[in-house]
């Protein structure tokens, strides 16, 4: 039986790496997905090979966007049950080296943008009574990464946004939970040099690299009813590179 047969899910930054593996699984699973990114190529050519997926062109930092598109959304389908708030940037540096708009840029994206979907979701779920929103924080939020101030801030502050939006939508039958990924063989990794992909395969206890697939299964278990008692979680998905 399809676990999200018929209901509506929106995949920000869905058309690639992690985003796509969760469009392509949710869209299998039965579910009205809409896929959200900025890469119009990529994200027509993903909606084009898959039955039920919309792609939409939006910026997850422009909040006038965002409401514009949840809205188009729900008047599409008169709901919305699950935001999966997957977009997300890096521009490293460190410390020392670090520009104010290197800075800004990622948490207008990894954070704002967060709080801008997660709203805009949350104004309609809370409406409706129910729904779900998952949204992707980092192992490197738990322990801190060389030369990422920005994204490790704003993977920390998505961790807190999930424990606050759980205390205040729980009542109102909407549930909200993170996922932590851990080194995962994106597009993005895979073009990394083999002695890195080697060094992060050998960092982690389970020896090696996370598939895209294996975080989009996390994602469909806390959208599905199976994680309906799951609320305020961060699920570590890192083969156990935090211990």
């Amino acid at each position: 039986m399809n676990t999200m047969q018929g209901k509506v899910v929106i995949v920000t930054g869905g058309a690639a790496g992690l985003g796509a593996a969760t469009v392509r699984r949710f869209a299998e699973e039965g579910a009205l997905v809409d896929c959200w990114d900025l890469n119009e190529k990529a994200g027509t050519a993903l909606a084009a090979s898959l039955p039920n997926v919309t792609f939409r062109s939006v910026d997850v930092a422009d909040s006038v966007a965002v409401d514009a598109a949840v809205a188009a959304v729900h008047a599409k389908h008169g709901r919305l049950d699950v935001l999966i708030n997957n977009a997300g940037i890096t521009r490293d540096a460190t410390l020392l080296k670090m520009e104010d708009a290197q800075f800004d840029l990622v948490v207008d994206v990894n954070l704002k943008g967060v709080f801008h979907c997660g709203r805009a979701a949350a104004r309609v779920m809370a409406a409706q009574g129910s729904g779900a929103i998952i949204n992707t924080s980092s192992v490197v939020a738990l322990y801190g990464n060389f030369g990422q101030t920005n994204y490790v801030a704003t993977k920390s502050g998505v961790i807190g946004m999930t424990k606050v939006w759980a205390r205040e939508l729980g009542r109102k039958g909407v549930r909200v939970n993170a996922v932590a990924p851990g080194f995962i063989a994106t597009e993005m990794v895979q073009a990394m040099p083999e002695k890195v992909q080697a060094m992060m395969a050998e960092k982690t206890p389970l020896q090696r690299l996370g598939k895209p697939e294996e975080i989009a299964e996390a994602y469909l278990f806390l959208a599905s009813d199976r994680a309906a008692f799951v609320n305020g979680a961060v699920l570590s998905v890192d083969g156990g590179l935090t211990l």
